[in-house]
């Protein structure tokens, strides 16, 4: 059982910052794939970042609305993943979750929420204009 804590979010203006944390508990994270979904409302729920471990190094994947801006990264001797979020957009507004799995994913399945085995329960992040 894997448990995952975000926190990091808030209320910020267009063009502002925030970092969001999501803390794992789990003997094994450095083998996980961590990603960071988004939900707005009335949307469905989004992809926006992951990192997988992958012959000693970490890649990174960013879906393309946030590409340039968000930056993933993790601390596996803290168990952590953070999101840095950059020239942060009112389109940016949802409830940002960590997703983790325990499986080694492929370049093209990091994407599919359907592949991550736990949710963090979510943090808001509001972006004002």
């Amino acid at each position: 059982q894997v448990q995952l804590v975000e926190s990091g979010g808030g209320l910020v203006q267009a063009g502002g910052s925030l970092r969001l944390s999501c803390a794992a508990s789990g003997r094994t994270f450095s083998s996980y794939t961590m990603g960071w979904f988004r939900q707005a409302p009335g949307k469905e729920r989004e992809f926006v970042a992951a990192t997988r471990w992958n012959w000693s190094r970490s890649n990174s994947y960013y879906a393309y609305s946030v590409e340039g801006r968000f930056t993933i990264s993790r601390d596996n001797a803290k168990n952590t993943v953070y999101l840095q979020m950059n020239s942060l957009k009112p389109e940016d507004t949802a409830v940002y979750s960590c997703a983790a799995s325990t499986s080694v994913l492929s370049r093209t399945t990091v994407y599919s929420e359907r592949e991550y085995d736990y949710w963090g329960q979510g943090t808001q992040v509001t972006v004002s204009s």
